[in-house]
């Protein structure tokens, strides 16, 4: 049998969990920081201790991602996206856990999504805990920051933003609008951060319900997602992987795929007769 026969025998059987990655999000036009695509991006990613210890970086972080994060927004799900919400919609895909902190399985049509690392549409206060909307957060840095569009020299394709050292310099953040004083973050995960700990172990229950692990589209570099292969490899569930370059999970996988997600995954819904979800193709994700 090929690999794709013994990938469409594995999903084709049902309660699959999916696990995916950065690389299921590279055909949206978000390039990942392993992949293939890794190279366009410019900067190193912002470390939590980096975040909320140095103001000057935290400037920076916001000042790029204030205008960067509007390319971002009008992401649209891909086919890769739309060929999971087709097998979860079919009966065969019994959760999802992302890594990604776009929304595009949402916009998808997914339901249900674990989002292990959080939502970059949302942003938390760390003093009161208060969640508000990013569009609301946007809307007030616009305000607080009158031309500063005008001063940035480019602007990536991935949402990450080159803006000239005077422009930062100038760049007003905000607090909390409800508590008044509380440092804003957006509400994913940072590197260095864990992971809350219920989240976790919601994940791991999917994992060991499952009668196969589907990886799609990560490298599985970090623990943070390579827990969960581990696991099931330490269960007997059988893991497929599906991803466009080598992963630190391929000595576990029973069928490993080295080809586009873009065009497996819809091949892959197509073979299995999954049917299309109706209302949902090409929807911009709410990131």
């Amino acid at each position: 049998m090929t690999e794709i026969d013994v990938l469409a025998g594995l999903v084709g059987a049902g309660d699959v969990v999916v696990l995916s990655g950065a690389g299921l999000s590279t055909e949206s036009g978000i390039p990942d920081y392993r992949g293939p695509s890794g190279a366009a991006r410019r900067h190193t990613p912002m470390t939590y201790q980096a975040f909320t210890g140095d103001p000057d970086a935290r400037r920076r972080y916001w000042a790029r991602s204030h205008l960067g994060w509007r390319l971002i927004a009008r992401a649209a799900p891909n086919a890769g996206h739309r060929a999971v919400a087709r097998l979860q919609d079919a009966g065969l895909v019994g959760g999802i856990i992302t890594q990604n902190v776009d929304g595009l399985h949402t916009a998808a049509g997914s339901s249900g999504v674990v989002e292990l690392h959080g939502r970059l549409d949302e942003v938390v206060c760390l003093d009161c805990g208060n969640l508000t909307s990013r569009e609301e957060l946007d809307r007030r840095l616009r305000e607080a920051n009158p031309g500063f569009a005008a001063q940035v020299a480019h602007v990536n394709p991935d949402g990450d933003v080159d803006v000239p050292d005077g422009a930062v310099a100038g760049f007003r953040i905000l607090d909390c609008g409800v508590c008044g004083t509380g440092m804003l973050k957006p509400d994913v995960v940072f590197f260095g951060e864990t992971v809350p700990a219920s989240r976790v172990a919601d994940c791991f229950a999917l994992v060991e319900r499952a009668r196969a692990l589907l990886v799609l589209g990560s490298s599985l570099t970090v623990m943070s997602g390579r827990r969960f292969v581990l696991r099931a490899a330490k269960l007997g569930i059988p893991v497929a992987i599906v991803n466009q370059g080598p992963t630190r999970g391929d000595g576990h996988a029973a069928v490993r795929v080295d080809r586009p997600l873009g065009e497996v995954l819809p091949a892959l819904a197509d073979r299995i007769g999954a049917p299309a979800v109706s209302g949902v193709a090409g929807e911009p994700a709410a990131v």
